[in-house]
């Protein structure tokens, strides 16, 4: 049996259909109720992956777990040793968790403290565990999608600093792998798209897919981070445009690891557009 926590989410709402079709009891958990698109065969759970005495009857007799933290998870909450004890204790084997690819490039960061301590904590546990480490989301290109619909408008800075995002789908695509396959035991993966790819560009991505021009409006750093401000937390914002505005080489490098993984190139920005048009018509 798989639990894939985040079942409701971004990556897990592929991830639980794509471990229900290579044949996996999957239990899909979440703190809202069950939602309607999950598979006939999949069993959902409503529970706290952040109160980990609410995950213990999710996770009893669970061989593998898909660990993914969210929203305030990622800056505070009881010890990872808790829910990491409590899945051992359930008898789970296998772990994979979502990181991110800021713990190698950019260890110190604030932001990232806690997935760091979850990093740890999975390493020094006793189970079989997969890293994943992706890099920025194709996804959140979703934030323009109001601007495009009643506008045909992009707002973002850096408008010309491109970045390999990824398409969220080939994270879970990653994650079914090393959950269901052998030969992930130990490794941790930096996962990208196939491309850099900058804002100016992506914009122009979706002018293509809609069939109609997109206008591109440059912010500055300081008008990014104030509307930044209405989305994320204030400890987040300023390490995020440092990315966005001055990524690292190795920010910026493509890595191999979702073909290695898939034996296929990761889907490039217009795929993840093409996917996802409707919510920018």
């Amino acid at each position: 049996m798989i639990v894939v926590t985040g079942a409701t989410g971004n990556i897990g709402r592929t991830l639980v259909p794509l471990l229900a079709d290579a044949g996996e009891d999957v239990v899909a958990v979440s703190r809202r109720p069950e939602p309607k698109e999950l598979p006939a065969e999949v069993r959902h759970a409503r529970a706290d992956i952040g109160n980990s005495s609410s995950m213990r009857p999710v996770l009893d007799g669970a061989d593998a777990l898909f660990l993914m933290l969210g929203g305030e998870l990622n800056s505070h909450g009881e010890s990872p040793h808790a829910l990491i004890d409590a899945a051992l204790d359930a008898g789970v084997k296998r772990i994979v968790l979502l990181s991110s690819q800021l713990n190698s490039t950019r260890p110190e960061a604030l932001s990232h403290t806690r997935l760091r301590t979850f990093e740890a904590a999975v390493r020094a546990s006793k189970a079989d565990f997969t890293i994943l480490r992706p890099g920025g989301f194709a996804s959140n290109a979703f934030a323009w999608a109001e601007s495009v619909r009643t506008k045909r408008t992009v707002l973002a800075p850096f408008g010309d600093v491109p970045l390999p995002v990824i398409d969220p789908a080939d994270i879970a695509a990653v994650a079914a792998a090393a959950l269901h396959e052998d030969g992930h035991v130990g490794r941790t993966y930096e996962l990208t798209g196939p491309e850099a790819i900058s804002p100016r560009q992506q914009s122009a991505a979706l002018s293509r897919a809609l069939g109609e021009e997109i206008t591109f409006v440059e912010l500055s750093r300081d008008q990014a981070h104030a509307h930044m401000a209405q989305l994320m937390p204030e400890e987040v914002i300023d390490g995020t445009l440092d990315i966005l505005g001055n990524p690292l080489p190795a920010e910026q490098t493509i890595s191999p690891a979702v073909e290695n993984v898939l034996h296929r190139p990761a889907r490039p920005f217009s795929e993840w557009v093409a996917r996802n048009l409707p919510a920018f018509q």
